[in-house]
């Protein structure tokens, strides 16, 4: 392999197997898509078949469309828990008709258990540090190589073995995290990944989000209200809880990003909320003043006045002094103490 094929560059080639002309990828630019080693390549390759169809006068791979679309179908495959042998032998009776794998190719081996379907994990379960890695590494790929039905596929997934919180805290947020440090480590380079697996996690939480009966409200306690700071645009976490507080038959009023602190504020004086939940992401944008004025207001008749517990989120609040305002350490604590506030706040206020 030269110096060219390990970058990635483009080279001119033969045409592929359909006559095409067009002179496919390299190894090196096909794992950056995929989210694999070039050595992983290699290896499907060697051991299941799962490689170029043609190669160039030196043995160069060049990777032609129809390469890259069963090598994406071993991506899914492999990462929702198929074992390898048996992923390849699926790929390429999905992507080739009976009789045209490549002369060279080796039959793969009938995987261990061939024929039986992949164990799951039961639902609502903790996943073990093995399995949630697993998981987040066939995210992260599937992300990276901007596959947004696999990433889709595989949020739903770890959301129906674990359960809604389990699945943010040991999938989801580790993924976010990961994708975020190669965006800040690789200067600039794979925001389109980070946007991509946001938005994917984004409509996985509230397709989850269950919708409150029309009667659950009039003559209870206040919804908790959850909002970003002004100038934080980070809703990700304020969408996990809502979510999980649907499951457990809090209201909510969920307001988003970036929430004027006038609109803020007047949303509270409306509604009487149980608990206001604020988010800032960054130290910046973090208004203490802003959650202090929200804290302190009231509502109600003289003598039975009542005031919205207030909870701060996000790392942004850190080192603050929060002056009676919670920080709770994670999820479960957060809906802990919510749920707990809701059920023993008094009436709303005027809505």
């Amino acid at each position: 392999m030269d110096a060219s094929e390990a970058a990635g560059t483009p080279q001119s080639g033969p045409a592929g197997p359909s006559g095409s002309g067009e002179p496919g990828l390299s190894t090196g630019a096909l794992a950056r898509r995929l989210g694999v080693s070039p050595t992983t390549l290699r290896s499907w390759d060697r051991r299941y078949g799962i490689g170029p169809a043609a190669r160039t006068d030196g043995r160069h791979r060049r990777w032609t469309p129809q390469d890259v679309a069963l090598l994406e179908t071993m991506c899914r495959l492999t990462a929702s828990g198929v074992p390898p042998a048996e992923a390849a032998r699926a790929a390429q009776q999905r992507a080739r008709p009976s009789g045209s794998r490549r002369p060279d190719a080796v039959a793969p081996a009938p995987a261990a258990g061939a024929g039986r379907a992949v164990p799951r994990v039961p639902a609502s379960g903790t996943p073990s540090r093995g399995d949630a890695r697993q998981e987040g590494r066939g995210l992260a790929r599937a992300a990276v190589r901007l596959d947004a039905p696999a990433v889709g596929e595989q949020v739903e997934a770890a959301v129906t073995r674990y359960g809604l919180v389990a699945a943010w805290h040991e999938v989801m947020v580790p993924t976010l995290h990961a994708v975020g440090r190669k965006w800040a480590s690789s200067g600039d380079r794979y925001v389109e990944v980070e946007h991509l697996l946001s938005w994917q996690v984004s409509t996985s939480l509230r397709r989850h989000t269950r919708q409150p009966a029309a009667t659950a409200e009039p003559t209870g306690a206040g919804p908790v209200v959850l909002a970003c700071v002004p100038g934080e645009q980070h809703t990700l976490p304020l969408e996990a809880l809502d979510a999980a507080l649907s499951h457990l038959g809090v209201p909510t009023r969920m307001f988003g990003a970036a929430v004027p602190a006038e609109a803020l504020v007047a949303a509270v004086r409306r509604l009487g909320p149980a608990a206001v939940v604020l988010w800032a992401q960054a130290r910046s944008t973090a208004s203490l003043p802003l959650a202090e004025h929200i804290a302190a207001m009231e509502w109600g008749v003289k003598g039975a006045r009542a005031q919205p517990l207030m909870m701060l989120g996000g790392p942004g609040w850190a080192g603050r002094p929060a002056r009676g305002m919670l920080r709770p350490s994670g999820l479960p604590e957060a809906l802990d103490t919510l749920k707990a506030a809701y059920d023993a706040a008094p009436p709303g206020g005027p809505r």
